[in-house]
């Protein structure tokens, strides 16, 4: 079991753009993360990126802010991309599952065009959520890897 803490919540309306922080969200069972345009009954309904990617970023003199790589959930304590498929996080009474590790990126990614670079297609995770709740930041984010 791995901990982490959210640091960040980022929420967007418009797909290919970055997120804005909010205090505290709710999470929706089978959909995602409520008023996110990526939430949808598909595999990618969460986004989640470490703090250390977003550092790796700003060592190369980006000078960034959570929710610039549209991710939803931004954590420290843990590097989630080294984390396998499968894996079940925790957050409050928030169930969810690991369902990819990375993404391909589309040309003309308005993230890309705006930072210079992207670190989501190697470092982002993707989640679905199997039992929804509220999450704000502060929470503490549990990873349990095994089998069930």
């Amino acid at each position: 079991m791995l901990k982490a803490k959210i640091l960040s919540i980022n929420i967007s309306k418009k797909k290919g753009t970055v997120k804005t922080p909010v205090e505290s969200a709710t999470l929706i069972e089978n959909f995602g993360l409520e008023g996110d345009a990526h939430a949808g009954k598909w595999h990618r309904q969460v986004s989640m990126l470490s703090k250390s990617s977003i550092d790796k970023m700003e060592k190369l003199g980006l000078n960034l802010k959570y929710g610039d790589f549209a991710e939803n959930i931004t954590v420290d304590g843990v590097e989630v991309y080294k984390l396998p498929v499968g894996t079940k996080v925790r957050i409050n009474e928030a169930f969810l599952e690991i369902t990819q590790i990375g993404k391909e990126c589309h040309s003309g990614c308005a993230i890309a065009q705006q930072v210079g670079k992207c670190v989501m297609p190697q470092e982002g995770i993707f989640l679905k959520v199997l039992k929804g709740g509220r999450i704000s930041v502060g929470d503490e984010v549990v990873f349990e890897i095994g089998d069930y």
